[in-house]
């Protein structure tokens, strides 16, 4: 008699994020890409990307800052890489949803002049736009 062995997938960690993306979506310019579906990029491939596009780390090193494993950091990066590729080469508008991130911080957009900021250990009710005083905010979650 052969017995299958039963195993659940471990469980999966939520990923890392210091600062959220400072746009809410990218549209091409001077072509109608009304037909075309968005390309929908995650936090943690933007962070990926940021990590070691923008900020010149390793994959090594970019891994330990988003608190997971080389190989899960290796796949986060290249499937940004691809969804980029993508958006670039079929004039498609991206998109950025939450994912399985996990902010360091509390994060909040304001409305008002559209900039992201942190305000640690605070109220909403008594947090202003560090740069245009709005109380018109809202709170970036990830879940």
């Amino acid at each position: 008699m052969i017995r299958k062995c039963i195993m659940s997938p471990r469980p999966k960690n939520n990923r890392t994020v210091f600062d959220p993306p400072k746009f809410k979506g990218y549209k091409p310019f001077g072509y109608y890409a009304g037909e075309n579906e968005p390309v929908f990029l995650l936090f943690e491939e933007y962070s990926a990307l940021k990590l070691c596009d923008y900020e010149l780390m390793t994959q090594s090193q970019a891994s330990q800052v988003m608190n997971i494993s080389r190989p899960t950091f290796t796949r986060l990066y290249e499937s940004a890489r691809r969804k980029i590729a993508l958006a670039l080469a079929e004039a498609r508008p991206i998109e950025v949803e939450k994912g399985r991130a996990y902010f360091s911080n509390d994060w909040y957009n304001c409305r008002a002049c559209n900039i992201f900021f942190t305000a640690p250990e605070m109220e909403l009710s008594s947090i202003r736009c560090p740069l245009c005083q709005s109380k018109n905010l809202e709170e970036i979650t990830t879940n």
